[in-house]
């Protein structure tokens, strides 16, 4: 099974990994051994459009070269293009959009010629968790409702539609009597938990109730959008020792011109007052954001301000993309787009500035100590690849130690921060 786009997508991989393994299939790493090859798609942006598409057309040879029988494709890009899909790749035997997933096994049995009598579906508590034994994902709600213009998601995923405080619990409890240390809360805008059901939101009741079961070290939760950081949440964050002092806050612009335009809800004050309250309440923060460069309509003057705040914001963590023109969105149809080269341009600027901010910003943690989490060593096994609450899996920086053969995935270590290597830290174990 392969796996594209956001960690909310590979939720329902392991979910879908989570239904073949209870009808006895066997699960296989390398496709050539595969008989059934699934790819589970993001259509998101046109980059992990391509990516995913390509994965197809490679996949597919596997049915000359390999034991593949059949090859099915789902996820988000299968729930936009379903039809398209299905004309421009006869090569795929089936695609089956998110909108079937209830129907999951049905499908399937049926593509097999199997009669099934197997209601089976994608579960929460059915989950292969594939990373690692000592980290998971747990999301908290699927869809969104805030329809900014450049964005698909509500189009693809719906609505935002909360789950049941019991049933995350139940599922968080399990993850954590089968060995999981760290738990990362998501969802495309965790902030807004439980408005839909409870009437108000619930996300700090949440995280406190995550806190109170036993075996997890470390609960993060990404995504918040500023708007909806309360002041009790805050609080949460400041006052448990298990919740990591880190804020994944997506800001997408600062000129308000430009964030009107994306129908954003917050404004260039209210996101200064909230990075301020945040950084004065809990000292040790990180925060991370991530920003969209060119946007329809996006002057020099608004792009100044965007590049003007980044500089003073000091962001410890700090990505960018360059706007998208999504089928289908408000800000597809308006006229003022932005130059590929333009766009660019303003990555570079955007990406150079974080470079100096992040060295910086990196360089001031050489001689501190750090609890750290083992992920695994590198390839030639020499160092030990941690991280420590400043991180979070596959989006930021590692921390690099000299293997002393004495630790293994999973562990939490003491060590010593003694250099700085572009995103990365270099640090000795301490005893």
């Amino acid at each position: 099974m392969y796996h594209f786009g956001c960690s909310k997508n590979l939720v329902d991989t392991e979910m879908c990994i989570g239904i073949f393994k209870k009808e006895n299939f066997e699960i296989v790493n390398n496709p050539k051994d595969a008989e059934i090859i699934i790819i589970n798609t993001c259509g998101f942006i046109e980059s992990a459009k391509e990516e995913a598409i390509n994965c197809i057309l490679e996949m597919a040879d596997y049915k000359k070269i390999g034991n593949c029988k059949y090859l099915v494709a789902i996820g988000c890009l299968v729930q936009r293009y379903k039809s398209d899909l299905e004309k421009a790749l006869p090569e795929v035997d089936m695609f089956l959009s998110i909108d079937e997933y209830d129907n999951f096994w049905e499908k399937i049995s049926k593509m097999l010629k199997k009669e099934t009598k197997s209601k089976n579906t994608l579960d929460y508590l059915d989950r292969v968790i594939s990373t690692g034994n000592t980290t998971a994902y747990l999301k908290i709600a699927e869809g969104c409702s805030n329809r900014c213009t450049y964005c698909a998601i509500p189009y693809i995923r719906g609505p935002f539609v909360s789950r049941k405080m019991e049933d995350i619990l139940e599922e968080a409890k399990k993850l954590a009597n089968n060995g999981i240390k760290e738990l990362i809360v998501i969802a495309q805008d965790t902030t807004k938990y439980g408005i839909d059901i409870y009437g108000e939101p619930k996300l700090s009741e949440l995280l406190e109730k995550l806190c109170k079961i036993e075996g997890f070290k470390w609960i993060r939760f990404l995504y918040a959008y500023p708007e909806s950081i309360t002041d009790e949440l805050i609080e949460t964050v400041k006052n448990n020792d298990k919740i990591c002092n880190y804020f994944d806050i997506p800001l997408q612009h600062f000129s308000d011109k430009v964030l009107k335009r994306m129908n954003r809800k917050s404004d260039s004050k209210s996101i200064k007052r909230v990075i301020e309250k945040i950084r004065t309440k809990i000292p040790n923060v990180i925060l991370r954001t991530t920003m969209i460069v060119g946007f329809p309509g996006e002057t020099e003057e608004d792009f100044f301000e965007l590049y003007e705040f980044v500089n003073s914001a000091k962001f410890e963590k700090l990505g960018v993309f360059k706007y998208s023109k999504e089928d289908g969105t408000p800000a597809a149809k308006i006229k003022e787009q932005v130059h590929y080269k333009t766009k660019q341009s303003r990555l570079d600027k955007i990406m150079t500035l974080e470079n100096m901010i992040s060295k910086i910003k990196l360089e001031e943690k050489i001689g501190n100590e750090y609890e750290a989490i083992i992920d695994g060593f590198s390839n030639d096994n020499k160092y030990i690849c941690a991280r420590s609450y400043m991180d979070i899996p596959n989006e930021d920086g590692t921390i690099f130690i000299k293997n002393n053969g004495k630790v293994k995935p999973g562990d939490f270590i003491k060590c010593k921060i003694t250099s700085v290597k572009e995103y990365d830290l270099i640090a000795e174990i301490i005893n």
